[in-house]
């Protein structure tokens, strides 16, 4: 084995270090995004404390309250109609 194979290893290994710490920490700031939005934190507020988009936020955290209402809403909707019938 060479210096340009040792080279190429070394490289490799780093870069499978530095994806796995860069997965460690997408993971860890997805939890705290979840976190903040159940805490009543707005996207925006978010998106200015972490350089992303409300529209990335909003989606990798969604309004928990909005969610469920939703649900509820459409399940609601949906025995109404089935009532109707």
């Amino acid at each position: 084995m060479d210096a340009l194979d040792m080279e190429i290893q070394d490289a490799a290994r780093e870069r499978t270090e530095a994806e796995d710490a860069f997965l460690r920490a997408d993971a860890k700031l997805r939890d705290l995004l979840i976190k903040g939005r159940a805490k009543g934190k707005g996207p925006s507020h978010m998106a200015k404390l972490t350089g992303f988009t409300r529209e990335w936020i909003s989606k990798i955290a969604p309004d928990p309250e909005k969610s469920r209402q939703g649900a509820i809403k459409r399940r609601l909707d949906r025995l109404n109609d089935e009532a109707s019938d």
